[in-house]
């Protein structure tokens, strides 16, 4: 919800403060999203984004791109993500998106999943700069009074092209580049490279956003300062501590009351697969004792097919953990 006005911090972005929810599919649907938002000052946490929508055969329809945006609205913005290749479907969704409220539209090209290689979308255009420019080109004259945003990756199957996709959505018109400093053939490797975050940032104008590795608080500091970007996006560090932003030290009770809110907030259908999702990365307020997910008692309750016995397993850890 509105708590206040927040000035936008970089000229040409909606964005409230430096750090950004990174876009995940099958994650940052509006329940998670809202939890988080909620939690972190719109000055720290400076705005969110979308999962990607897939845009395939045909635009898609404003009430769809209502419903990814949620009913909810915070200080800091939420963008909406688009992955496709055809170009009017794109560029027809982006303006529906607009019209259902979108203050910013992202083009993801990042997205590694074969099912987006196939369509020739994601991270299939980091083989083509000139493809890539174009797309971006056609979605900004789409949507002229709105930002549009592009995602990448380092590269497809190694970083030779990172400054040619950096020139490539400048010269699309996009007004903030966001670079995964992994390229599509390292997936989610440990391995972070952000001296590739720094390349783009010297092969550009645009304000650059680097995403990848983020671990903790110190984190988001230390990628901005190492590289030069301007905003640091935290994605699966945010599924670890949705506190992350603010570098606050919830308690087990503030921990278990964020994931009963989301599991009470999602469809029945989801609600198990999506709670457990998030129990095998958390470690927000000791709520399972310490990192990693070997411990006895988390493997069980990764077993349980009851969510609402999941629930009561939460809620009673909440009373025993300690911060």
């Amino acid at each position: 919800m509105r708590t206040g006005t927040t000035t936008p911090i970089e000229p040409g972005l909606p964005f409230t403060g430096p750090w950004l929810l990174a876009p995940m599919e099958g994650v940052t649907e509006p329940c998670f999203r809202g939890l988080v938002l909620a939690r972190n000052p719109a000055r720290e946490l400076g705005g969110a984004f979308t999962e990607f929508v897939r845009v395939s055969d045909r635009a898609l329809p404003e009430a769809t791109l209502r419903a990814h945006l949620g009913d909810e609205r915070f200080d800091a913005p939420v963008g909406l993500q688009l992955m496709g290749a055809t170009h009017e479907h794109v560029a027809e969704t982006a303006r529906r998106a607009v019209a259902a409220g979108a203050p910013l539209i992202d083009l993801n090209f990042g997205c590694p999943a074969r099912g987006a290689l196939r369509g020739c979308a994601g991270s299939a255009l980091l083989r083509e700069p000139r493809a890539l420019e174009q797309l971006t080109s056609v979605v900004v004259r789409a949507v002229p009074d709105t930002p549009v945003t592009a995602k990448i990756r380092a590269g497809f199957d190694d970083d030779t092209l990172l400054e040619d996709l950096a020139r490539a959505a400048e010269a699309g018109g996009a007004r903030m580049l966001t670079v995964h400093c992994r390229t599509r053939a390292e997936a989610y490797q440990p391995e972070v490279h952000w001296e590739r975050i720094a390349r783009a940032v010297a092969a550009t104008r645009l304000p650059v956003c680097g995403n990848g590795g983020i671990a903790d608080h110190a984190d988001l500091t230390r990628m901005r300062t190492e590289t030069g970007c301007r905003f640091a996006m935290v994605g699966h560090g945010a599924l670890r501590d949705p506190w992350i932003f603010s570098g606050g030290c919830p308690s087990p009770r503030e921990a278990a009351r964020f994931l009963v809110e989301y599991a009470t907030g999602l469809p029945q259908r989801r609600r198990v697969t999506r709670i457990k999702q998030l129990m095998r990365h958390w470690t927000a307020g000791a709520l399972f004792g310490s990192a990693g997910y070997d411990q006895p008692e988390r493997q069980r309750w990764l077993r349980e097919p009851d969510p609402e016995q999941l629930i009561g397993y939460i809620e009673g850890a909440a009373d025993m953990a300690v911060c």
